[in-house]
């Protein structure tokens, strides 16, 4: 991990291309309100994600990192997979 700072833009962009995807399948299926269902569980993870990285609390930083990386990275798999089983 090189920086907070990067792993703000790795949860920045990385949550917002599931969101356009969302969007994107939502609209070819004509599916609205259950894409919109994933987009507002994706926004409720960066937010969760963002605090998560803000607090100032934390004993060992880099573990701390490294987790909300690898929870990024879970949450972002399970949201593609709803997606896909719209």
């Amino acid at each position: 991990m090189a920086s907070i700072k990067n792993l703000k833009k790795d949860i920045n962009y990385v949550l917002g291309d599931v969101i356009e995807y969302a969007l994107d399948v939502s609209a070819l299926k004509s599916e609205p309100k259950k894409g919109d269902a994933i987009i507002d569980e994706a926004i409720e993870t960066f937010d969760n994600l963002v605090a998560k990285v803000n607090a100032k609390n934390v004993e060992n930083k880099k573990a701390h990192f490294k987790a909300l990386n690898e929870e990024l990275e879970a949450k972002a798999k399970g949201l593609v997979e709803k997606i896909s089983n719209l």
